[in-house]
């Protein structure tokens, strides 16, 4: 069973123009990502929680909504409020999952489930800017943060950028293998959307057919202008998200 959880009172700041609930949330969340509240707890009572904080319960209500959305609670009918594997987050950079991972304080682990040198398909050579029918390496991998499946990723490198060991990619990032080339990616053109998971997708992620999903697609370039990778993954939505910092 798992155990209620209490922790240092969060420090609320009535002056601020932030919203009393999202400095609530943002507290619970920094201790949830920090360990200081274990995975597998349980939060206290709702009510008990609102009154030791000093804020309503329609507040408290609010920042744990919050927390539910962003994945690092779930609300489970008998249990209560259980602390959950909180997701990923990451910020829409020029980066890599790998790195981002490991940036993060996570064990990335890859299981590469394919690899092999193919005439470009169509759309991945307009994507890459290379001529029709030019020989890449394609490659499908599976990417885990600890034990946990999250992303499918399928992957298109130029075959003059980059000959690919599957042995070394399990082991290193393809960005870094592409740094380590002297193919650093510079600039590149992403989208981010969202579907549904195809069977396949959804036994090979741990989620059932039909789940949610992030999709993201990427062409890379050099310093020089070159294409060096074009990527098409998946993400599990329940794990993942996609973190933009906005300024005016």
């Amino acid at each position: 069973m798992a155990e209620d959880v209490r922790y240092p009172d969060v420090v609320i700041d009535r002056e601020s123009p932030v919203p009393l609930y999202f400095q609530v949330a943002s507290r619970l969340q920094q201790q949830i990502e920090s360990g200081e509240m274990p995975v597998g707890s349980r939060l206290e009572n709702e009510i008990e929680l609102a009154d030791r904080l000093g804020v309503s319960r329609p507040t408290m209500r609010r920042a744990i909504s919050y927390l539910v959305e962003r994945g690092m609670l779930v609300r489970k009918r008998g249990v209560g409020t259980q602390i959950v594997h909180p997701k990923v987050r990451r910020p829409v950079e020029l980066t890599s999952l790998h790195d981002d991972l490991l940036k993060n304080g996570q064990e990335p682990r890859t299981v590469v489930r394919e690899t092999k040198v193919l005439a470009a398909p169509d759309d991945v050579a307009q994507a890459l800017g290379i001529p029709f029918g030019s020989e890449v390496t394609w490659i499908e991998r599976l990417r885990y943060a600890g034990d946990e499946p999250l992303a499918l990723m399928h992957n298109a490198v130029p075959a003059s950028v980059l000959e690919i060991d599957p042995e070394v990619l399990e082991r290193r990032g393809l960005y870094d293998l592409l740094r380590a080339a002297g193919h650093a990616p510079r600039m590149a053109k992403q989208v981010v959307g969202a579907r549904t998971a195809t069977s396949a997708e959804g036994r090979l992620l741990g989620e059932p057919r039909g789940a949610a999903m992030l999709t993201m697609t990427r062409t890379a370039w050099d310093e020089a202008g070159r294409a060096v990778e074009y990527g098409s993954h998946v993400y599990r939505a329940s794990l993942y998200s996609f973190e933009l910092n906005l300024t005016t």
